[in-house]
């Protein structure tokens, strides 16, 4: 079995070429022709100057274009840096400029914030509109061969960032992602003849490795939802048959909470994985009767490619936990000094195994302080272990905020917001959610004389960041809480009851 990422798709296309592969709506897309238009990505990608090592972006949401696009890069022996596609001008220009990336595939829905970014990082922008990319695509003279590549290369760069300074690029190998394939589909207990539900985003770590990667490796069938709705979803399930649902939390609470959850006949399904974020075991409990469905919580970040532990099918689940490391990987709670903290007591997460990237790119101070000289990973996640070994996760160390199951990281709404003129402090928050989980809130505090309202504020964010990123809740204040060094304490920051309601 070869090395490359992309060996997933080419030896199941060997066996299984006729299988369908992707399906969206009445579109299928077999693993031979799946296969073969990769090929002819990699084609493409030669005829522009493209060299292996070289960094493309991929900014598309769920549509069998993106697989394509996706291993005719690793085909090539080129490192993905997938992107989301609501990333607005300047968020692209970063995305491409940082790794030093050639290309980048764009939805043609997103056109002006990709051509935009594109232009401004020096980099080729390749326009993916139904009809015009096939003409695009079939006049490259194919690359058949899959660049041979070392385990430890760089297959996929994943950016992600704590609450300060820019976003890290992680770096995961060739080696992380197959390794981490192998086992969720083991987990999933995966074959060809099930069909998965596409409702994760393929940019994210989570909707690529356990999804695409998993599904393809195993020759099942990937039917995709480039946008998610709860009715569409469970629509989904029902005419295709779906065997498998991968989702977040707010995926599982939408669909629950749908008026037409009766109307849909999902007996098929057999397994639920959920993942990005801690599912309230209420919710857990009333899917599972209501859909009639084991729902199993996992554990894991893109550093660690992602699934870093699961609750297994074969033992016993727990509600409310991580579950158990999974196989070839150790979980640890440590204290500030890194070291392990006794039974149940709380401490942070640290990881070695298989699934810890590389690093993170070009950033050898970050990676060093995110990774020891043993080997482990230090997530930022607080936990603690019960005594049979299963973890449970009870806080974040790190500032993000998880809205919808996408994550957001203050420090860049903070940098947005402190650049309109009349902003002179301000502190970016979650706010809990019902709905979202969190919702991005700002307690700002504005300049001597003067004036804006919290409505000219949300609109200014909202052209400059993606739309899962700026602030829905935004309240004044006169000054706001700070440590003796002048460091804004955010755990201080209370959320006016007017702006929770709102």
């Amino acid at each position: 079995m070869g090395i490359n990422l992309a060996t997933l798709l080419t030896e199941t296309a060997e066996r299984h070429g006729e299988r369908t592969a992707l399906k969206l709506d009445d579109a299928e897309v077999s693993y031979g022709f799946l296969a073969e238009g990769s090929a002819r990505i990699a084609g493409l990608l030669r005829e522009r100057r493209f060299e292996r090592g070289d960094r493309v972006g991929i900014m598309l949401p769920n549509v069998p274009y993106f697989a394509f696009i996706y291993y005719g890069i690793l085909r090539a022996g080129g490192i993905v840096v997938p992107m989301n596609p609501l990333l607005k001008g300047r968020e692209v220009r970063f995305y491409l400029e940082d790794p030093g990336a050639k290309i980048l595939f764009a939805w043609h829905g997103f056109a002006e914030a990709a051509d935009e970014g594109a232009s401004n990082a020096g980099a080729d922008f390749i326009q993916v509109e139904p009809g015009e990319f096939e003409n695009l695509v079939q006049h490259a003279d194919p690359a058949h061969e899959v660049v041979d590549v070392d385990g430890d290369d760089t297959a996929v760069l994943l950016y992600t960032s704590g609450t300060t300074g820019k976003p890290k690029g992680a770096e995961l190998t060739h080696s992380n992602l197959k390794t981490n394939v192998e086992v969720t589909q083991r987990l999933g207990q995966m074959s060809e003849e099930d069909t998965l539900l596409g409702a994760l985003p393929l940019f994210h770590s989570f909707g690529q490795t356990c999804g695409l990667n998993s599904s393809v490796a195993a020759g099942a069938r990937l039917t995709l939802i480039p946008r998610f709705d709860p009715d569409k979803a469970l629509e989904i399930i029902e005419r295709d048959r779906v065997t498998i649902f991968q989702g977040v939390p707010t995926m599982y609470t939408a669909m629950l909470h749908s008026d037409r959850r009766d109307d849909f006949d999902v007996s098929c399904l057999r397994l639920c994985m959920s993942g990005g974020s801690a599912m309230p075991g209420e919710v857990l409990r009333a899917f599972e009767q209501q859909f009639g469905c084991k729902v199993l919580e996992g554990y894991g970040l893109s550093e660690t490619s992602p699934v870093a532990s699961f609750n297994h099918p074969d033992r016993e689940r727990k509600v409310g936990s991580i579950g158990t490391p999974i196989e070839g990987v150790e979980l640890r709670v440590v204290d500030e000094n890194r070291k392990e903290v006794p039974q149940s007591e709380v401490g942070e997460i640290a990881i070695r195994g298989h699934n810890i990237m590389k690093g993170y790119w070009n950033r050898p101070d970050a990676t060093a302080e995110a990774i020891d000289d043993d080997g482990w990973f230090y997530t930022g996640d607080m936990a603690y272990a019960d005594e049979e070994g299963y973890f449970f996760i009870v806080d974040r160390k790190k500032d993000m905020i998880i809205r919808g199951g996408y994550n957001v990281y203050p420090r860049e709404i903070e940098e947005v917001l402190y650049e309109h003129e009349a902003v002179a402090e301000c502190a970016v928050v979650g706010v809990p959610d019902d709905q979202m989980g969190e919702e991005v809130g700002a307690a700002v505090v504005l300049k001597g004389g003067e004036d804006t309202s919290e409505d000219d504020l949300r609109e200014y964010v909202k052209e400059q960041v993606a739309g899962y990123k700026y602030p829905r809740k935004i309240w004044f204040e006169d000054e706001l809480p700070k440590g003796p060094t002048g460091k804004i304490l955010k755990k201080d920051i209370e959320v006016p009851e007017a702006v929770k309601a709102g």
